[in-house]
């Protein structure tokens, strides 16, 4: 297929049929136990509220398709993103497991827990993992909501901004030498060697649960959607992917809604860090290497996550691989919209859907391809706002609170 020079996209070929179910197989990763699960939990914690999915007709208009919606997440419990939802669900899963061991008990209520009924155990828990930012900030704010300890592994490249919005939680942050992958594997050594739970987004051999924990917490995000969408689902969903686990909860909750009605799912990773498309390309997963240095940092991964890809091999149309200048163009798109499109606040990562489309529209047979025209319906999904706010107000010329119309 055509490659462009800031932009690369491949159709799927194993895409599974639109008629094709769910299934007992996928099941096994995701499945509507979980997820309602996660979604029964979550909407009791302190500040839960419903994130809003926004309409967008002038943009729609310029990008010359039907409807354009986006899925804003920057408000979520406060820690803009979408990531609040699942690496705190999963320290909570955790922590619920230590104390039902500990006390002998099946039920293990999150409210007593919050309220430090449980503190004696849970202060004797460590949590940890890798990050690029925003899972960190998810799990450090998780660890003091529910009353343990936290250590969190960032990389070379990981801002400082980002890192003091961790610190800011509780947690100790360290940084190692390396990529992101090259920290997560520093994070499950020393939580091996420590006794720590590792709460990550990414499964590996032997390490499996708390990331399926993680992504089952993601699909509350999913679950609002179909609940606002009901019988008019988008033609199109443009989902960011790093290790893939926000792409593959999306995936697996809109395949149970939406059956053969579901969208078509657009996978969107940074040129420098494409390690689902390249996986895609080869038919198996692959490893990207190198610095993986992309400004949008929340992609920044070079392994997909092994559980993930087992519902996005055949859950995807297309895999699109887009340069860091779409995403800061998209950043000032939303942050100056033409009326009456709302003014959005959206990071590097959080951009990133948009960014594909602005580059796809540039050329006439990838749209065609992709099946992109006047009638089709897209979401995006505005994973972050200004997580980094130095770094936004550098892109679009104003801080994140003084976005207008």
């Amino acid at each position: 297929m055509q490659e462009p020079n800031r932009l690369r996209v491949y159709r799927n070929p194993r895409a599974a049929p639109r008629a094709e179910a769910y299934g007992n197989a996928r099941a096994q990763i995701l499945n509507e136990a979980g997820f309602a699960g996660a979604e029964l939990e979550i909407r009791r914690w302190p500040g839960y509220a419903e994130t809003p999915l926004l309409e967008l007709p002038s943009l729609a208009s310029r990008l010359e398709i039907g409807a354009l919606a986006y899925k804003d997440e920057s408000g979520r419990f406060g820690l803009k993103s979408f990531k609040a939802l699942g690496g705190a669900y999963a320290v909570f899963r955790a922590l619920a497991k230590t104390v039902g061991t500990r006390l002998d008990a099946a039920d293990v209520d999150s409210r007593r827990m919050i309220e430090g009924s449980y503190a004696s155990i849970t202060q004797s828990v460590t949590v940890t993992c890798a990050t690029d930012g925003n899972h960190g900030r998810s799990v450090a704010w998780g660890a003091q909501l529910f009353g343990c300890n936290c250590v969190i592994f960032v990389h070379e490249t990981v801002s400082e901004a980002r890192c003091a919005a961790i610190a800011r939680y509780g947690a100790d942050v360290i940084r190692v030498p390396g990529n992101y992958d090259d920290s997560v594997r520093h994070a499950a050594h020393q939580a091996e060697k420590r006794g720590w739970v590792v709460v990550s987004d990414t499964t590996y051999e032997g390490y499996r649960d708390i990331p399926i924990d993680v992504m089952h917490g993601y699909g509350v995000l999913s679950r609002e959607i179909v609940r606002t969408m009901g019988d008019a689902p988008p033609t199109h969903a443009f989902v960011q992917a790093g290790v893939g686990g926000l792409a593959a909860s999306v995936c697996a909750q809109f395949w149970m809604a939406w059956g053969e009605r579901r969208p078509e799912l657009v996978i969107v990773e940074p040129m420098q860090a494409d390690c689902h498309f390249q996986s895609a390309k080869a038919g198996r997963p692959v490893v990207v290497t190198g610095s993986l240095d992309t400004v949008m940092a929340g992609l920044a991964c070079g392994e997909v996550s092994p559980a993930a890809w087992e519902l996005l091999d055949a859950g995807v149309s297309a895999f699109v691989a887009v340069d860091d200048a779409f995403a800061l163009d998209a950043m000032r798109v939303l942050a100056s919209p033409a009326p009456p499109d709302p003014a959005i606040v959206a990071g590097e990562t959080g951009a990133a859907g948009l960014a594909a489309l602005l580059a796809i529209n540039e050329h006439a047979d990838l749209k065609s391809t992709l099946g992109l025209d006047r009638s089709s319906r897209v979401l995006l999904i505005g994973s972050e706002g200004d997580t980094d706010p130095e770094m936004y107000r550098s892109v679009v010329g104003h801080p994140g609170d003084e976005a207008t119309t």
